[in-house]
């Protein structure tokens, strides 16, 4: 439909013109002595078109030529650029197949000096300078876009490769020229990439000097603080673990299955840290959330730290809120372990407990030892046998046979201490099977 509108259009002009010259009748004379010329004006008009043709065809000819070798420059330049797109894209491919020796190789063979001469505009050359380690990287050049986007993905990509083939020499010849890129946009790609590569090597330290060159904007990003994170997990700073596990189960970065270990086993670290100080641990304990302090396994580390240090009183404090919740009888170990404090009290709340867990051997135990502590021989004896009735027990045999001792029934005691031997026996016995099975 176009072409037939421009053959109609062509046609009715040309039929214009035709009219237009039929209905003119001048003339033009040039006189120049002893010569006359005479023509008629539509010749006239047509040669001076002719002419006007003839004069821009010249220029354009003048002007190419005179273009010819910049645009020669900018098509060798637009051919090395998809070349190095090609290359870039080939590097990403074999990487993640896993073939880091070709990605090394190609890397080398378009970063060489060769490359860079036969390219002169291209900007791989001033990127990354030649293909020796030798090259210096104070001589490159300021890079156009789309040269540092090839150069950055082929420098990263090859440090990456050659911290994967544990070759510590590239690894340092590619790190010094992604560092060549900073200015081109690439100093986060880089460091991002340096933190990685230094986490998996365990390498804190270096780990450290990068996410700490990363800006304040940087490091609020998820991906940098879940690398943060294993930083903290390395370094054992167990205060930024608890924090960043937190903000990252906040912002749904982490489920709650993930966190939660990951809290877990920074509120141990935590606890561990404050052996020392009972009164700390007490307000560290009491600072943790509900769900934090239903967990028996911190329960039970926070228990014995504080009867290991003394704090009797917080450690029954401690016991007693959590077994009102939940019953856990590994903490009546601690409860009946700790020397001072309020003894009788102890009694008497176990004694509460053992009305709804009357079977329970281990409260019985502990029962038994806080009745020998506060010197009441009959309960105490009570209890102990009571948790032997329940069930065999090498330390209630041993507790039986030392009040026995106290009460200079040596006949008794001996008889005990035979049956804690031979549980004791059985025990390793037992334990000494599993292991070969």
């Amino acid at each position: 439909m176009r072409a037939l509108f421009w053959f109609l259009t062509l046609a009715a002009l040309a039929i214009g013109v035709a009219l237009l010259g039929r209905l003119t009748d001048g003339y033009v004379l040039w006189v120049l002595p002893p010569w006359r010329v005479e023509l008629s004006f539509n010749l006239f008009v047509l040669l001076q078109l002719a002419i006007l043709l003839v004069v821009y065809l010249l220029l354009r000819l003048i002007v190419n030529t005179l273009r010819l070798p910049g645009v020669v420059a900018a098509y060798r330049a637009r051919r090395a650029r998809q070349r190095r797109e090609r290359a870039a894209s080939e590097m990403l491919r074999l990487f993640w197949e896993g073939r880091y020796s070709q990605v090394l190789k190609l890397a080398e063979k378009f970063a060489d000096e060769k490359i860079g001469a036969e390219d002169a505009s291209s900007g791989w050359g001033s990127a990354v300078g030649g293909g020796k380690a030798t090259a210096s990287i104070a001589e490159t050049a300021p890079l156009q876009r789309g040269d540092s986007v090839t150069a950055g993905i082929v420098a990263l990509v090859a440090l990456k490769a050659a911290h994967a083939l544990r070759d510590p020499r590239r690894s340092a010849h590619w790190q010094a020229r992604a560092a060549a890129l900073d200015q081109a946009g690439w100093r986060t790609a880089r460091l991002m990439a340096e933190l990685r590569i230094a986490l998996d090597g365990r390498d804190f330290a270096a780990a450290r000097q990068a996410l700490e060159q990363l800006g304040p904007k940087e490091r609020r990003q998820i991906s940098v603080q879940r690398l943060a994170l294993r930083l903290a997990q390395g370094e054992g700073d167990w205060a930024e673990v608890l924090r960043i596990a937190r903000l990252l189960e906040k912002h749904h970065a982490l489920t709650p299955e993930q966190a939660r270990p990951l809290r877990l086993t920074a509120q141990r670290g935590l606890i561990a840290s404050f052996a020392e100080d009972p009164a700390r641990l007490m307000r560290h304990w009491q600072g943790m959330t509900a769900e934090e302090r239903r967990d028996a396994q911190l329960a039970r580390q926070t228990a014995h730290q504080l009867a290991a240090a003394g704090a009797c009183a917080e450690c029954a404090e401690l016991v007693e809120e959590f077994l009102d919740a939940q019953w856990e009888p590994a903490l009546l170990a601690d409860y009946a372990a700790c020397p001072g404090g309020d003894v009788l009290g102890r009694i008497a709340h176990g004694e509460k407990w053992l009305e709804a867990h009357p079977q329970d051997a281990d409260l019985l135990l502990a029962l038994g030892r806080l009745c020998v502590r506060h010197e009441l021989w009959g309960k105490a004896q009570s209890y102990l046998e009571a948790a032997l009735a329940v069930a065999e027990s090498c330390a209630a045999h041993i507790e039986l046979a030392r009040l026995f001792d106290r009460l200079e029934r040596p006949d008794d005691a001996n008889r005990h201490y035979r049956a804690a031997a031979n549980c004791q026996e059985a025990a390793s016995q037992s334990r000494g099977g599993r292991k070969s099975v």
